[in-house]
């Protein structure tokens, strides 16, 4: 069941584990102050931050958060932030002894409420994937977990094994329906756009399938290079960063079939099934490769063999999508920041035109405002017949009063309500991992790339007709 509004939901007590780390300061308690100021909070909640190590005392991580805020925040409402972090303190705790902040928990919950079984808890795990299994075994031991939702953050467990045993984990303190596991790119408008795109539209709906699809890519670069992440990217590498997380959930999100419903469990189901049609993934018509300088990196061992660049063939075999191949790929340090799907379709069969004639494409940028466009063919003016090619551009982010949230937002606010429809259920995180566990026991050679390129000379030409970005 999940709460309409603001004006529903009870009492909360959110608690941030890392909520000095990075994305703390970046997403999550900026998507806190842009919810309080569009009226989306509960009218009474605390937020109390945790970590193995104190920042000081709780004016100072305040003011810490204070300078997070001024920079991440455009037009910052003084009177605003200062009501955010009035609400506001921090509580040492690790996997070994969480009592304090259990007692600040409830501390907190009694403040609020005579009857403190009114107060739900939004736990958020923003912690490595080695600090997991740990911290939420304390937490089953402290009686946290207790009316409480558990954020748990990508990626999940780093190969079948530990993806398993983590759910096991999460299994002996809380049910599936307490786990929100999440995926910040599903909380992007232009992601949840896919299924507007398509099933909102007779356009596109009937041509949505290996009859008139040729391939679709997914196609995600990075100009940036780790950026001071030297030992989670040692830990992690591309592969299970982004392939296994971000990139499958969008090809989820395009081939799944009409779930009949946006129910998280229908919507869920619908991409399950897309998972569990996929092959494993497949060694010999996949690319890693490592940017030029990556070992030079602080925290990087000097003979590393991380990926730092994937790119892949996929294969769905549904009656929908059996012969459609779906092309990702992923890299750090490349030629631009994208996030773009491309839906290549076939040539049409007419020879009017004779053999020249360029397929169309559909292509959606999954930025914050989303883009899509529609490369056509078109009469070139003139006295001949001679084609051009002919661009349709639908800009959502120009909308009258419309209200997008940021990923982050969105996800958190989801969680309040107790909507799970944008998060990750356990049979999808293991099959994923099954289609993913071919590369990690067998890895292809890992090749070098210049920094600002679009990746090994190998995966250019892996797509029919090679990558669009590349083509621009």
């Amino acid at each position: 069941m999940t709460d309409s509004d603001a004006s529903t939901l009870p009492p909360h007590v959110l608690v941030l584990f890392g909520a000095t780390g990075d994305l703390a300061s970046r997403k999550l308690f900026p998507g806190l102050y842009h919810l309080a100021a569009a009226g989306r909070l509960p009218e009474e909640y605390a937020v109390i931050g945790t970590g193995r190590h104190s920042p000081g005392t709780d004016d100072e991580f305040r003011d810490r958060l204070r300078s997070a805020l001024e920079e991440s925040v455009e037009d910052l409402d003084s009177a605003l932030a200062d009501d955010l972090l009035s609400r506001l303190r921090f509580q040492t705790s690790d996997a070994d002894d969480g009592s304090d902040l259990a007692a600040a928990v409830r501390e907190a919950e009694e403040s609020m409420s005579a009857d403190t079984s009114d107060v739900r808890r939004l736990l958020y795990l923003s912690i490595p994937p080695g600090a997991m299994e740990p911290m939420i075994a304390m937490l089953g031991k402290e009686g946290l977990t207790d009316r409480a939702r558990l954020v748990v953050e990508k990626p999940f467990g780093l190969d079948l094994k530990s993806s398993r045993s983590l759910d096991a984990a999460l299994k002996d303190v809380v049910d599936e329906d307490q786990v929100f596991r999440i995926d910040h790119f599903l909380g992007k408008e232009a992601v949840q756009n896919i299924l507007a795109l398509r099933f909102a539209n007779g356009l596109f709906e009937p041509a949505w399938d290996s009859r008139s699809v040729e391939s679709v890519q997914i196609d995600v670069p990075e100009e940036l290079g780790l950026e001071g992440r030297g030992s989670f990217y040692e830990s992690t590498g591309a592969l299970r960063d982004m392939i296994s997380t971000h990139l499958t959930q969008i090809l989820g999100f395009v081939a799944l079939e009409d779930p009949g419903s946006f129910d998280a469990e229908a919507l869920r189901d619908a991409k399950a099934a897309v998972f569990g049609a996929m092959r494993p993934l497949d060694p010999e018509r996949s690319v890693f490769g490592q940017f030029e300088g990556y070992r030079d990196e602080e925290d990087v061992d000097p003979d590393s063999d991380v990926e730092t660049f994937v790119a892949l063939e996929a294969w769905v075999d549904t009656d929908r999508w059996r012969g459609v191949p779906f092309l990702l790929r992923t890299g750090k340090a490349m030629a631009a920041t994208r996030r773009t799907v491309t839906i290549r379709f076939r040539t049409p069969h007419s020879g009017i035109f004779g053999a020249n004639v360029a397929c169309n494409e559909l292509v959606l940028e999954l930025t914050d405002s989303p883009v899509v466009t529609v490369h056509l063919q078109g009469k070139l003016p003139g006295p001949d017949m001679e084609l051009a090619g002919a661009t349709m551009c639908l800009d959502l982010g120009t909308v009258p009063d419309a209200d997008p949230l940021e990923a982050y937002e969105r996800l958190i606010l989801d969680v309040l309500r107790g909507d799970r429809a944008l998060f990750t259920r356990a049979d999808e995180v293991d099959r994923i991992w099954q289609v993913c566990q071919p590369l990690l026991d067998s890895p292809p050679p890992v090749q070098p790339y210049p920094q600002g390129s679009w990746g090994p000379d190998a995966a250019l030409e892996l797509p029919p007709g090679g990558w669009r970005l590349c083509r621009e």
